[in-house]
């Protein structure tokens, strides 16, 4: 039998935690599904998603074992990469260029406000 049957949250570690969540809900358009306050570690457990989604981002006070500006390994999608990369580099998102391989989904790697690597990939 399996247990694990979902994937729910993938924590990015940020330092600020308001000019994180303005980004991913102003910028990216993710919705904000979670904000509440965590007394015993300090900041808040925010956590955002991209309407429908059913995996969720929270964005976690950043620590000495958990720092921000890492690569997160998160993989979004869309369905036209080159629209968004268009419509995320005109709103003044930090993204590289967009790559286009033969046999290869477009993608393009961004970043948020911490340097927290994100990639865009066409579905």
């Amino acid at each position: 039998m399996n247990h694990i049957t979902d994937i729910r949250t993938i924590a990015i570690p940020v330092t600020d935690q308001d000019r994180a969540l303005d980004f991913y809900v102003g910028k990216l358009g993710f919705d904000k599904h979670l904000d509440a306050p965590l007394p015993e570690r300090g900041g808040r457990w925010i956590v955002v998603a991209p309407p429908g989604a059913s995996t969720t981002i929270a964005l976690v006070p950043a620590s000495d074992s958990a720092p921000a500006g890492s690569d997160t390994g998160i993989r979004l999608v869309t369905p036209d990469a080159a629209a968004a990369h268009q419509q995320l580099t005109a709103g003044g998102v930090e993204a590289d260029e967009l790559l286009a391989w033969p046999d290869v989904p477009p993608m393009f790697t961004f970043r948020d406000p911490d340097g927290n690597q994100l990639f865009l990939v066409q579905e």
